[in-house]
């Protein structure tokens, strides 16, 4: 436990935080990838190079520094971080290597006002807040483990289907090599692949929603097809393109603290955009098989019906609940965009609202369902990437 002396210490930082952070964490990425290139392997390399992480970092810093006397009001976040890192297959080993680069950073950074007490105090403070990720996540491996059929870390899977369900959108079924089952989930989780592309120098891992309701059998994916010439492609045109029927894969066990509250009766709403609409599928299905009874609206908006994927099962699960309303809007087919009206008028009354898809579009949603007076404790959100943004945006 930290001393008064160096808590007053570390909040004293916080405004040379909120000025260098994302200085400080840049720097912080480049000596510590120089000195391992192995951690290259780990860390999405587009994130890094449009500075998503290197902001995700500085606010995470910070929000640590502003709390350092009361860390757990920082528990959500260090949940969401934990969940991706397991995903990645992040290990105790690897956090004295961040303390060591990211106390360098910061002499580097601040210099001579970086003194000794300052560092030390930060040395401190690093070391309980790694504890806190180190424990939260051996938990989470030991859950993982304990599950029927699951497993920690990578697992080998071999791909057994692989369905186009739109212009942009195909299905990726994947099954365990050793024949076994797979584990069950909770349904909006996602999973994390390790790909090992042709012509690319280190691992990709990238994370995708799980889209189907828990089957004991095989995991499906339903990967949107980025444009070639686009950074966040490699991996996406590598599936659609290049992974067959028969290829073996490395998948994590689900992980992820956006997911469906089974055990709750409370109506729901789904509101997806785009490719979000993958973890809603299995929230959608799983309402569909285990209660059918539990009122559920899903609001769906996409570019156009060549984009959307799953309509056609959607409006047939639609149609055999009784408590069940279907809504989709194609911006670009002369419905516009979805908006406070529409809201209005299809939210479920007390519904928990579960949101995911592209950025301006569940920051533009979120905002509205703010506005209309929906507790933000029933507002749940999935952001594809570094989540800190959406959080600011909607703070």
């Amino acid at each position: 436990m930290l001393s008064q002396e160096k808590i007053d210490i570390i909040k004293s930082t916080v405004p040379v935080l909120e000025q260098h952070g994302k200085t400080i964490t840049t720097v912080f990425y480049k000596n510590m990838f120089e000195a391992h290139p192995e951690l290259l392997n780990v860390f999405n390399h587009v994130n890094q190079a449009q500075g998503r992480q290197q902001t995700a970092l500085s606010n995470t810093v910070l929000a640590a520094a502003k709390h350092i006397d009361n860390l757990g009001a920082i528990i959500p976040a260090v949940v969401q971080i934990a969940n991706k890192h397991v995903s990645l297959g992040i290990v105790p080993e690897q956090y004295p290597i961040v303390g060591k680069y990211l106390l360098g950073a910061i002499k580097e950074v601040l210099g001579d006002a970086a003194t000794p007490e300052i560092l030390g105090a930060w040395e401190e403070a690093y070391g309980i807040i790694a504890d806190a990720f180190i424990g939260v996540e051996k938990s989470m491996y030991d859950e993982m483990e304990a599950e029927e059929g699951g497993w920690k870390l990578f697992k080998g899977f071999v791909l057994a289907d692989k369905i186009k369900e739109s212009d942009v959108i195909t299905s990726f079924y994947f099954k365990p090599v050793d024949g076994g089952n797979v584990p069950s989930y909770k349904p909006g989780q996602f999973i994390s692949i390790k790909l090992e592309i042709p012509g690319e120098k280190n691992t990709l891992i990238r994370q995708y929603s799980l889209s189907q309701a828990p089957n004991g059998e095989s995991f499906r994916i339903s990967v949107k097809r980025e444009g070639e010439n686009n950074p966040n492609g490699k991996a996406s045109v590598f599936l659609h393109d290049q992974l067959n029927v028969g290829d073996i894969v490395e998948l994590s066990a689900p992980a992820g603290d956006f997911y469906l509250d089974v055990a709750n009766t409370t109506p729901v709403t789904l509101i997806s955009g785009g490719v979000g609409v993958t973890p809603m599928m299995a929230m959608y299905e799983t309402i569909a098989t285990t209660t059918p009874e539990r009122p559920v609206a899903f609001l769906h908006s996409a570019r156009t019906r060549s984009h959307q994927a799953f309509d056609k099962v959607v409006r047939e699960m639609d149609e055999s609940l009784a408590t069940s309303s279907y809504a989709a809007l194609y911006s670009e087919e002369g419905d516009g965009f979805i908006n406070r009206e529409f809201l209005e008028k299809n939210v479920k009354e007390g519904s928990d609202v579960y949101v995911c898809g592209p950025t301006p579009f569940m920051q533009a949603v979120i905002n509205e369902l703010y506005a209309m007076g929906i507790d933000k404790e029933k507002v749940h959100f999935e952001f594809f990437g570094p989540a800190v943004q959406l959080e600011l945006a909607n703070a």
